[in-house]
């Protein structure tokens, strides 16, 4: 048939494409189009692989699939088909250079929360990391290649939320700036991080933040709020009188287990994985602290894996 002879004389047109029978079609310059007997069409690429040898020492000749016709038009396959052949005749085997999607900054910023999730320290600093992103990056910037970010998207993160919520944006600029450093590594970017940039340029102004401290009990009100809490028999009372005796934090006081706690030796060694700075911290206990201790254990032993039950009412205390 006359489409039949087109396509052997090395041109494919877009009607062609829906209408050749089954065979293998050429397009000229190494490029296919397959059409199977069920009708399926797909395209492919044959080349030459610069200085590669087969088994028996003929240049290599290699065909690549380039995908289905349905989805992959006439012009986009001889684009891709023409990048395969650059690569060969640069030596490169395309099988394992050819360029892979890239993926938005949304979709990879979510695949490094993934691969990280087990070394975040809590679930909550986790979902923390991830939720910085969603609310002040994704919506801006989402979207877009994870290669085309460069200075003025982040700036346009930052800016808005550089003086208002400075905390916030400082987290959300390390943050962005840990996403793109992880795609650089894979490949998908080169060059300076923006991050780096615009924090060496000073593109954003230098802002002074004041402390804001908890909080706290004048020092000459405690010896009377802790004999009060003598006085209470209940478990969050014991539960904090430990806390003020050790010096720890609430959440490492709430969280002690029965196994952290040395009786003979008369120590507490609280684990890394709870404490903020990441090192194990050993508390002597002394009479005082044995004297809530028991009065807890009295009560607990044998009950829960945790020595306290007092994360609900021990904020009444306070």
């Amino acid at each position: 048939m006359w489409y039949l002879r087109m396509a052997r004389s090395g041109k494919v047109t877009k009607k062609l494409v829906e209408n050749l029978g089954a065979g293998r079609h050429g397009d000229g310059n190494g490029l296919y189009l397959v059409v199977d007997p069920s009708g399926a069409r797909r395209w492919i690429v044959r080349v030459v692989v610069k200085g590669q040898k087969n088994k028996k020492g003929a240049p290599l000749r290699t065909d690549f699939g380039l995908g289905g016709a349905d989805i992959v038009t006439l012009n986009q396959a001889r684009e891709r088909a023409l990048e395969y052949r650059r690569m060969a005749k640069q030596g490169l085997n395309p099988r394992f250079n050819v360029r892979q999607k890239v993926p938005t900054f949304e979709e990879f910023a979510k695949q490094v929360d993934i691969e990280r999730m087990p070394t975040w320290k809590n679930a909550k600093h986790g979902q923390q990391w991830i939720n910085t992103l969603r609310d002040y990056a994704f919506p801006k910037i989402g979207r877009m290649p994870i290669d085309s970010i460069d200075q003025p998207e982040v700036m346009m993160c930052l800016a808005p939320i550089w003086t208002d919520k400075h905390e916030t944006a400082k987290r959300l600029a390390q943050r962005i700036k840990t996403v793109l450093d992880v795609a650089r590594s894979k490949g998908f970017r080169d060059g300076e991080n923006p991050v780096t940039a615009i924090k060496d340029a000073h593109a954003l102004s230098k802002v002074k933040t004041k402390v804001k401290h908890h909080n706290a009990m004048k020092w000459e009100d405690v010896p009377a709020f802790y004999a009060d809490l003598k006085t209470r028999d209940a478990m969050a009372a014991n539960a904090l009188m430990f806390t003020c005796l050790t010096g720890s934090r609430t959440g490492e006081a709430l969280g002690l287990r029965w196994e952290e706690i040395d009786f003979d030796a008369r120590l507490w060694t609280c684990p890394a994985i709870r404490m903020k700075t990441g090192v194990d911290h050993r508390v002597p206990l002394t009479d005082e602290t044995g004297t809530s201790w028991r009065s807890g254990v009295t009560r607990a032993w044998g009950r829960r894996s945790t020595a306290w039950d007092a994360r609900s009412s021990i904020a009444a205390l306070i």
